[in-house]
């Protein structure tokens, strides 16, 4: 693909949002019927956390803040974009659509919001989903979507309930 001689750039983008949306859709949905510490995002789980936790020592510290709340400035800085550029070139042959776009909660103790979300490659989508998972970071995004989820269904009942069509 050659961006720079696409036609339909502007549907290109749309495309690549929607993707990226719905890439989100798919994990939060995941996050309601999937305990987070046993959730597998790829074959390469293990060596991708271990490859993350030891190429980000500032994920290990102050409870894992860094993992918990991330810092966007600190993702985009000079320092930042090299240490993740390196990291996320190991994975170019062996993690489909490494470099793709996805979409990330910047705080891992709320749901997905236009507040609460950056667009991130997703290899480092992985890298740090895979981490809060495995470290009970995402335990209480597993509650608020679980409870999301009852609210919806609480509320289609409703609604059936008053067309009755229960």
């Amino acid at each position: 693909f050659d961006p720079n001689n696409a036609q339909n750039l502007i549907e290109v983008d749309q495309s690549f949002a929607v993707k990226a949306v719905e890439h989100a859709q798919t994990y939060w949905n995941l996050l309601e019927k999937v305990h987070p510490r046993s959730l597998k995002l790829t074959k390469l789980d293990d060596e991708i956390y271990e490859h993350t936790m030891s190429t980000f020592p500032e994920f290990n510290e102050e409870n894992h803040a860094h993992l918990v709340k991330l810092d966007e400035d600190w993702l985009k800085s000079d320092i930042g974009k090299k240490k993740w550029r390196e990291f996320c070139q190991v994975y170019e042959k062996k993690v489909k659509d490494y470099n793709f776009g996805s979409l990330i909660r910047t705080d891992a103790r709320k749901e997905y919001g236009e507040t609460n979300t950056i667009f991130v490659t997703r290899i480092q989508f992985y890298a740090i989903e895979i981490a809060r998972n495995r470290l009970g970071l995402n335990d209480g995004a597993h509650e608020i979507a679980k409870a999301d989820a009852e609210k919806e269904r609480l509320k289609k009942e409703k609604v059936a309930k008053k067309n009755g069509t229960s």
